[in-house]
């Protein structure tokens, strides 16, 4: 499965949950990401479908191995490209926000430079 962006985000919200508290819920997603209750339940059934994500009996999500790979790839992208566009005078809001954008469409050979370049 390749993921899209939208596949991305959720996996790196997972795995800030599951940093911040010891379960992660669907309903968690759903408030942190802002989004409908159907919404997550539809992305996780698809995360679910490729392998990056298993649930328990009582509903606790965790990511499988590629899942936690994958998050881990994206949140430290968003980490990096924040801290860069930061150390170029950009406010933090907004260079969270920019780094979300930008994390999922950047080459490696960019985030590379950018990041050799902090």
């Amino acid at each position: 499965m390749n993921l899209q962006e939208s596949g991305e985000m959720y996996l790196e919200t997972i795995l800030i949950l599951s940093r911040k508290q010891q379960t992660v819920r669907a309903i968690d997603i759903s408030e942190y990401m802002g989004y409908t209750k159907p919404s997550v339940s539809r992305a996780l059934g698809l995360l679910k479908e490729g392998g990056y994500v298993v649930s328990d009996k009582d509903g606790f999500l965790s990511l499988t191995e590629i899942g936690l790979e994958t998050a881990e790839k994206i949140l430290s992208r968003h980490t990096v490209i924040s801290k860069y566009l930061i150390k170029l005078g950009v406010s933090p809001e907004t260079a969270s926000n920019d780094a979300c954008k930008i994390e999922h469409v950047i080459s490696e050979e960019s985030f590379k430079a950018i990041k050799s370049h902090l």
